[in-house]
């Protein structure tokens, strides 16, 4: 959990900056991947994450801190002035900097989404990934492994991935879930991704899996029950999986209700204790 003085200072980057960024048109993708760096290059840097948040430092000196490490990096004035902006704000712990560096780097990705009409896609795709990996807990323990390096985790995604025909986005995104964990599981922060995605478009995406495509029958009871169920509209991601035998898996954010005949007969075996 963030203390009240990070998320308050998390909060007004944020709202500082989301005009400059829908601004920024197609730069905003550019100003996303170099916010990205600087968030792996905090959490490789425990050292500079303590220099830009010695609440004894003038702010002027973390500023001119970031300059320094930006001076080579022909990083946009978009990117450098999101970044002195982060330096100079108080912290309640060394490492939240790097947690609201990437808040940003997720907002100008998500804007750069929607200049290219691709948000929700990405957001449907992301909980497609969520879908598939639930019930595989030796590739999700592969994929959150922080015994291997980045780019080994990063190698093996794109060995899992292959051969789909998913938006780049969603493949920046998915490969940055296990790229900087930042003591977080890899699923969790898929969830928390599709979250951001659904507030950033004013929805909720609500991923339906089922062995057969559903009725429009299904399809509206779903939107209407969830709709109501968390009070604002909802975007029915539906998935067909024959592998679930049967039934309905519901997600939404990191909440699952998983009804299927496949998930009742795993539960059936454990409570007997037969193996899988």
């Amino acid at each position: 959990m963030r203390g009240e003085t990070s998320l308050n200072s998390d909060r007004c980057a944020r709202e500082k900056f989301a005009p400059a960024l829908r601004e920024a048109n197609v730069q905003a993708g550019v100003v996303s991947s170099e916010l990205f760096d600087f968030a792996n290059l905090l959490d490789s840097n425990p050292r500079l994450e303590r220099a830009l948040t010695d609440p004894s430092r003038p702010a002027e000196d973390k500023k001119k801190l970031v300059d320094q490490l930006l001076e080579q990096s022909g990083a946009l004035p978009l990117t450098r002035q999101i970044l002195e902006d982060i330096a100079q704000r108080a912290w309640s712990k060394v490492d939240h900097i790097a947690n609201a560096v990437e808040d940003i780097a997720v907002d100008a990705t998500l804007y750069y989404a929607d200049v290219k009409s691709v948000t929700a896609t990405v957001a449907i795709e992301l909980a497609m990934i969520h879908s598939a990996f639930l019930n595989m807990p030796q590739v999700r323990s592969r994929l959150s492994d922080t015994q291997v390096d980045a780019e080994t985790r990063i190698a093996f995604l794109k060995q899992l991935l292959e051969g789909q025909r998913l938006n780049p986005l969603t493949v920046i995104l998915a490969e940055h879930a296990t790229r900087d964990l930042r003591n977080r599981r890899f699923l969790s922060t898929l969830s928390w991704l599709i979250n951001q995605i659904s507030s950033h478009m004013g929805e909720q995406v609500v991923t339906v899996v089922s062995a057969v495509p559903l009725t429009r029958e299904q399809f509206s009871g779903i939107i209407a029950a969830y709709s109501a169920k968390l009070g604002k509209p909802v975007h029915i991601n539906s998935v067909v999986d024959p592998k679930v035998l049967g039934g309905l898996r519901i997600q939404f954010g990191a909440e699952v209700h998983d009804n299927t005949v496949v998930a009742q007969l795993q539960q059936l075996r454990r409570k007997v204790g037969v193996g899988e």
